[in-house]
């Protein structure tokens, strides 16, 4: 079992054998990989291939199993539950929905206009950018099963926790009157044949994938500046063991940052590979895809000041906390 779990990380989710046909490729026009420039280029093309595969596959399958959750049925299913099983749910459904913060905030004005209630809401909206299928899939990819399972575990955590401290703090009033006084549009469930579904995941593949590719450029292109041309020495000193403010550091870094969980994991694995500690990288990540600024500019027209600084610190905290856990992890279990 440990061979094949090897095999699968390595071949089927790493691509190993994609990294090393890019390197015989660039090795046959006569680039030496041992330079940075052509570590650079083996990088960048190895990473904007493996995760343009990943990401359509992630993105056709994930839009299959979603078009059985459109909005309208995801709030019946939310609606039937109370307590903190609502809570559950929520982040539950947040991880087959939008790939981003942006988009998940147009489902989260929906949920709280059509009723339900407002912490039951931002477990969703907590979770949806965080923790979504794709990113257990390629975090499987760079940093193993345990690593990834455990991140999506966390992350559901703070999502949860999240919404049940905003619905505690009675938290509604500092939602907008626009959105707590809107008429929800009960629309009847359309019935969909399975072509219809599989025409709807083909047709969210291209969509998001030409949203997302852009990113994915950039994102790679950092990574590959980082892994060949940034000092090793540097990045441990701001971002290693001997750093004891890496995870904080990280967080805020992350946040002015606008990407997906697609074009943030390049700059992670560059990291990771240049001395950071894997708490900081994964804090990095979830406050790139949870707190960019565009969305909360946009939640900020949803939700007054009070609110949305309790979500900013809920979801900061939480992600310093996850930081600081994986680094005590990676150095006695992980």
């Amino acid at each position: 079992m440990g061979e094949l779990g090897s095999f699968i990380q390595k071949q089927l989710l790493g691509m190993k054998w994609l990294n090393d046909l890019v390197g015989s490729l660039l090795q046959s026009i006569g680039l030496d990989l041992s330079t940075p420039l052509g570590g650079s280029l083996q990088f960048f093309f190895y990473d904007v291939i493996k995760i343009s595969i990943l990401l359509c596959t992630l993105i056709f399958g994930i839009s299959y199993i979603q078009s059985y959750f459109p909005p309208e049925r995801s709030k019946k299913i939310l609606g039937k539950f109370k307590g903190i099983w609502a809570n559950i749910i929520s982040a539950l459904l947040g991880t087959v929905t939008p790939f981003c913060s942006c988009s998940s905030i147009p489902l989260f004005i929906g949920f709280t206009s059509s009723g339900l209630p407002v912490g039951v809401t931002f477990s969703f909206l907590i979770s949806s950018p965080m923790v979504d299928l794709g990113s257990l899939v390629l975090l499987m990819s760079i940093f193993g099963l345990e690593v990834a399972v455990l991140y999506v575990v966390l992350g559901l955590v703070i999502a949860v926790l999240g919404g049940l401290l905003i619905e505690k703090l009675n938290m509604h009033r500092y939602v907008e009157d626009f959105i707590l006084t809107a008429k929800a549009f009960d629309q009847e469930e359309e019935s969909l044949s399975k072509r219809d579904r599989l025409l709807y995941a083909k047709e969210q593949m291209k969509d998001t994938f030409t949203k997302v590719f852009p990113y994915i450029l950039i994102g790679v292109g950092i990574g590959a500046f980082i892994h060949n041309w940034i000092p090793q020495g540097w990045v441990e000193k701001a971002l290693g063991g001997n750093n004891p403010f890496g995870v904080i550091l990280a967080t805020i870094i992350g946040i002015p940052m606008y990407a997906d969980i697609f074009g943030t994991i390049p700059i992670a694995e560059a990291l990771l590979t240049k001395g950071a500690k894997l708490g900081v990288v994964l804090s990095f990540m979830m406050a790139v895809t949870t707190l960019s600024l565009p969305s909360l500019v946009m939640l900020k027209k949803a939700v007054k000041p009070k609110l949305l600084a309790l979500f900013i610190a809920i979801c900061t905290l939480g992600i310093i906390l996850v930081g600081y856990l994986f680094n005590l992890l990676q150095q006695s279990v992980l």
